[in-house]
């Protein structure tokens, strides 16, 4: 048994919207193409009495962040926001200036939308291009051109959105060095205070998977990493996490939260939750994945549970942590997890001695963020 916790974790909300107008190729993601109109007040009934049933585990605990992931969320209209953060209101208290971020693509968000989704009270977006090379938009299935795009983050910095996170992926086929420079500098023209660059990667069950296409080799993605992340760098932005890039203050609190092993609930067809117990049991949870049976669905939305084992957590946390480009201190270690840090003293010792960690802190040196996955496995 891991010993009790006088103080819970901070916790925040995932709400997952499961349909999107079409399936990108390398989406690995729960989403589903809904050709009709959306289900939308049966979706929220769903919704709300998910979270009902989640109400035990929050255990008095107010909500700092609450992140709309999908499929495509900004399908939904505004008045069905309205109403579900009515509903979740008359449950939870939110932390004064709580973060509530939706993601939004260019293509699926009508003019003007942006307005209504602010006054449900969203008030931060992250908004999906990917690229903004038309060509590379094709390739990746996109619905929006580039223009879209353009639009999409004005709609937003027009309804009065300062707090927004741009998604561009980088590693894309045939894609170069100045390519992917081109695209991170057109972003930035909109000074963004949050840019997620990550590289495209090939997901099992994804059609890019199936029928891969002709991607940079190993030497061009580390030019073109080296390359942006030396521009972002000169541009004020900080790598605070392996894929997230922001101004000085501008971390998303939802990611931090989860990377700081902290707890969330999880409503939604096919989302997932963490949460800890007073007595130092932590639990993963996941809800049923198919939107129809979700919908449909008489009893616990509940798909599977987990208790992380004790031999387990040192590693489920370092995974969090370690990701940070700050790390975390090493009182966390035991606030989170209930172990002593003793626990992994001879595995940090060991780690530390290797170069792989710094001194006094849960935090990769430059040589250990090179073999992360290395890493970790010294905590298996």
């Amino acid at each position: 048994m891991t010993a009790a916790l006088p103080h819970l974790p901070p916790l925040s909300l995932y709400i997952h919207v499961p349909w999107c107008v079409r399936k990108c190729p390398y989406c690995d993601f729960n989403s589903h193409v809904h050709p009709g109109e959306l289900p939308e007040q049966a979706y929220l009934t769903a919704l709300l009495d998910d979270l009902e049933q989640e109400l035990p585990r929050v255990q008095g605990r107010d909500l700092e962040t609450v992140f709309i992931g999908g499929g495509t969320p900004s399908l939904m209209s505004p008045a069905f926001f309205q109403k579900l953060f009515e509903g979740l209101r008359q449950h939870l208290t939110f932390v004064d200036g709580a973060e509530i971020t939706l993601e939004a693509n260019p293509g699926a968000v009508e003019q003007g939308r942006f307005g209504g989704f602010r006054d449900a009270g969203i008030n931060r977006l992250s908004i999906g291009v990917q690229s903004f090379d038309p060509v590379q938009l094709k390739t990746l299935g996109r619905i929006h051109d580039d223009t879209a795009a353009h639009k999409a983050i004005e709609s937003a910095l027009g309804a009065g959105f300062t707090n927004f996170n741009l998604d561009l992926m980088h590693g894309l086929p045939g894609q170069t060095p100045d390519a992917a420079l081109a695209d991170l500098k057109t972003a930035m023209a909109w000074q963004p205070p949050h840019l997620s660059w990550y590289q495209l990667t090939l997901e099992p069950n994804t059609e890019f998977y199936s029928r891969p296409p002709s991607l940079p080799d190993d030497d061009r993605l580390s030019d073109i990493y080296d390359a942006g992340a030396h521009l972002l760098q000169t541009r004020g932005y900080g790598d605070y996490e392996v894929s997230a890039w922001c101004q000085p203050g501008q971390a998303s609190r939802h990611n931090l939260n989860y990377w700081r092993f902290g707890d969330y609930l999880a409503i939604g067809a096919g989302a997932h939750g963490k949460t800890t117990f007073r007595d130092g049991r932590i639990e993963r949870y996941w809800k049923t994945r198919q939107p129809e049976a979700y919908l449909n669905r008489i009893g616990s939305y509940l798909a599977g549970t987990r208790m992380i084992e004790k031999d387990d957590l040192a590693l489920e946390f370092m995974m969090n942590a370690l990701r940070l480009d700050a790390g975390v201190s090493e009182s966390l270690f035991s606030k989170r997890t209930g172990l002593a840090l003793e626990s992994v003293s001879h595995t940090l010792a060991k780690l530390r001695q290797d170069g792989l960690l710094h001194t006094n802190r849960l935090q990769a040196t430059e040589h250990g963020k090179r073999y992360l996955n290395s890493l970790l496995e010294r905590f298996l």
